[in-house]
């Protein structure tokens, strides 16, 4: 008979039996792991996005295309759009910091696309003649984006938190200083894609 099925040797076939199993499960293994390196399950699923740059507006979400209508739609018209500067609260005790966002308009009768992305976007905060604080000051990865605007339908950003702080392009290491409160009055003004904010928004730093 085969010395497959009947293990020959000086030893009980229980022996060479359970080495025979132990040398199956070992292969087995190897053959295993060497499909796992090969197929890596999972590497094939989307890593965790980074976190939005603040002055990034959720209408990025919005891809051109998303509808026939979205990929009909063609560029917006020069004076089609209105953009308007959103804070959260016109005032602001000592411990809190203001929301700022903004509003995209479609004025005219049909859709239209725009770009809207971190790369066309500032925010600017002045106090007077004084300017205080700007998005576009030291902003890291700017991202381009484009956006479908339905007429009539308002398109709000996400909101983020100002530092109450200052600002300036030249200087991006140093520690910035905060701004002055106590009653001061501060303005907010939008531009996106060329177009900016008819007017501003005050608001009160207490």
């Amino acid at each position: 008979m085969s010395t497959l099925r009947n293990p020959v040797g000086p030893l009980p076939p229980q022996v060479y039996w359970r080495r025979r199993l132990l040398l199956g499960l070992g292969l087995l293994a190897v053959i295993i792991i060497v499909v796992l390196i090969i197929v890596r399950p999972g590497a094939g699923e989307p890593g965790a996005e980074q976190t939005p740059a603040p002055q990034s507006t959720s209408t990025d979400a919005a891809s051109p295309g998303a509808s026939p209508a979205a990929a009909a739609a063609g560029a917006c018209a020069e004076g089609q759009v209105e953009v308007t500067a959103v804070t959260d609260a016109s005032s602001y005790p000592d411990d809190q910091r203001p929301l700022l966002s903004l509003t995209l308009l479609n004025t005219g009768t049909t859709a239209c696309t725009m770009p809207a992305g971190t790369d066309v976007q500032e925010y600017l905060i002045v106090s007077g003649s004084d300017r205080i604080w700007s998005s576009t000051d030291c902003l890291r990865n700017p991202s381009a984006a484009e956006v479908t605007l339905e007429p009539g339908v308002p398109l709000s950003s996400d909101p983020f938190e100002w530092s109450r702080t200052r600002s300036s392009p030249d200087d991006c290491e140093a520690e910035r200083d905060p701004v002055v409160a106590g009653g001061a009055t501060y303005r907010l003004s939008v531009t996106v894609g060329g177009i900016a904010s008819d007017g501003d928004v005050p608001f009160i730093l207490e």
